[in-house]
């Protein structure tokens, strides 16, 4: 992959930018929505419709497994139509073949979840990040249930699927609040005989939970625990409802635009149609905290979830505290929210935030390490980081490790800092956002 290059020039300790962000911007569709709707798809009996999905990286993956454990999907122009039989056949759809999950942890986890429940034998794996990342975290919990499920060390993919019986349903304490092992969990909770109930330590993204009442699945959700209660499916998987769903704009790729707007001089952006899901949401707390001109307009709930649209300028920051039940909240954006803090007055600390080291890349030991080369007074923590700021940005030669999000939480940077920042590997930057730097030129005007 090649380098990508920002420059920001200025020659003064807070140097004048020639560019400022205005204008209406309207997110990339939903990543984590357009998986979900995938898989209910393939689980239902009939013909869904998924309207604006996000075709791109990890979506993609999704979609070819799924195809390949012998579900119909048709691609047409910002149309993706799914015909499900109420599960998947016995064995995949070449038998023998691994199923390939691409750079997706959530496509792995929570196929294992609904292969495993159903004693589908599957063999899935993906690239080289991806088998780093950590698998018994769902396995172990699946196994309890019944399931006959291995990977290698017991813990990374290749994972292995064997055919096999009923599984039961259980209730899991999970130790770290992961949205993807939840959803890997309940998705074997529709084929399971019983009850299955997950209990988080702190709540994470609802968007399965969100689906699964909207189609009519008996669950029950009270406060960071949810059941997938008894009721017309004790011996057989319950059979999902077809459905058309329109996907709302991405969150977590909006943050990048709002980051952008709020620590550049001069800026004034409109984000349009953004899902703004309280549990997606919490970044757009920590900023307003922080003292983010953000005011959010036309809210509206449709096909589960609320979308509205946000009027973000830029504004004077002070510091903040994260840390415990906030971090599941806005795990995805920590990497830009160090880019924000480094243009804060005082000290912000970031605590709690482990999962961030068995995600793409370590995101912490990369935040700290970027930043630094670009000026920040940055410490690395065990599970987070301290900054204190307000710094000074300057132009590095930096490294993205392959992962999407410091990629564009880096461009961030860039664009606000003096002189020129070459970041490697950029084009990571695809797996979630192709069209990311096209949208940051669009929004740029002359001061």
């Amino acid at each position: 992959m090649g380098g990508f290059l920002l420059q920001s020039p200025g020659r003064t300790q807070r140097p004048p930018l020639s560019k400022t962000l205005r204008g209406v911007y309207r997110p990339p569709p939903d990543k984590s929505i357009t998986h979900r709707a995938l898989f209910f798809a393939a689980l239902a009996k009939g013909t869904s419709v998924i309207r604006n999905p996000l075709s791109t990286g990890d979506c993609i993956s999704t979609l070819k497994a799924l195809q390949k454990l012998g579900i119909s999907i048709k691609k047409g122009r910002g149309t993706w139509t799914v015909t499900g039989r109420g599960g998947f056949q016995t064995r995949p759809h070449k038998p023998g073949a691994v199923v390939d999950c691409g750079n997706s942890g959530t496509t792995l986890r929570l196929l294992m979840g609904i292969l495993a429940s159903r004693g589908v034998p599957a063999v899935l794996s993906g690239d080289a990040s991806l088998k780093k990342r950590p698998m018994k975290r769902v396995i172990e919990p699946l196994r309890k249930m019944g399931a006959d499920i291995s990977a290698r060390k017991d813990d990374y993919a290749p994972v292995r699927i064997r055919r096999g019986g009923q599984i039961k349903g259980i209730t899991w304490r999970m130790p770290v609040a992961s949205a993807q092992v939840k959803s890997a969990l309940l998705l074997a909770g529709l084929a399971a005989d019983g009850e299955t109930t997950v209990i988080e330590p702190s709540k994470s993204r609802d968007h399965t939970e969100r689906m699964m009442k909207g189609m009519g699945v008996p669950i029950k959700i009270s406060g960071n625990t949810v059941t997938i209660r008894k009721g017309g499916f004790k011996t057989r998987p319950y059979i999902l409802r077809p459905f058309n769903l329109t996907v709302p704009g991405d969150f977590s790729s909006a943050a990048f635009i709002i980051a952008a707007a709020a620590i550049v001089p001069g800026s004034k952006v409109i984000v349009r149609g953004v899902n703004l899901n309280p549990t997606r949401t919490g970044f757009l707390s920590v900023l307003k905290e922080m003292g983010a001109k953000i005011r959010v307009l036309n809210t509206k709930t449709r096909y589960f979830e609320p979308v509205g649209d946000l009027e973000v300028s830029h504004s004077n920051l002070r510091s903040v505290t994260v840390s415990g039940s906030r971090i599941p909240l806005l795990i995805d954006e920590i990497p830009i929210l160090a880019v924000v803090a480094s243009q804060a007055g005082g000290r912000t600390a970031v605590s709690g935030a482990g999962e961030l080291r068995v995600k793409e890349s370590d995101r912490i030991k990369a935040i700290v390490s970027q930043l630094k080369r670009m000026g920040v007074r940055i410490e690395e923590k065990r599970d987070g980081f301290i900054i204190q700021g307000p710094c000074v940005l300057r132009g590095a030669s930096c490294d993205s490790f392959g992962d999407h999000r410091m990629a564009m939480a880096l461009a961030v940077a860039g664009l606000a800092a003096r002189g020129r920042t070459a970041i490697k590997g950029f084009g990571c930057a695809r797996v979630s956002y192709p069209g990311f730097i096209k949208d940051l030129k669009s929004l740029s005007r002359p001061l």
